[in-house]
């Protein structure tokens, strides 16, 4: 007998496109590759993000006035694990 999950992950649709993260005020506009984005989150690639701070915004635009607030939830060497908020 399967075994049902009872948390089915959200499709993720695989991108590989370039964005940009955003901190407080929308000062620091930092390139990252946006792997992968689903509804609830998505998984960025940045050069250092060991100095991510927990909140941000993601764009695919550097204007600071667009993109969604995020909160990272996971790390992995380069790639992070964020999740939308509102």
């Amino acid at each position: 007998m399967a075994l049902l999950r009872t948390k089915k992950r959200e499709a993720r649709k695989s991108m590989h496109q370039p964005g940009w993260i955003t901190l407080d005020g929308g000062f620091a506009a930092r390139p990252c590759v946006v792997q992968d984005l689903s509804s609830s989150g998505a998984k960025v690639t940045i050069d250092d993000p060991n100095t991510l701070p927990a909140k941000l915004r993601l764009a695919f635009s550097r204007d600071a006035r667009t993109g969604r607030a995020c909160e990272v939830v996971w790390r992995r060497g380069s790639t992070v694990g964020i999740k939308f908020v509102s």
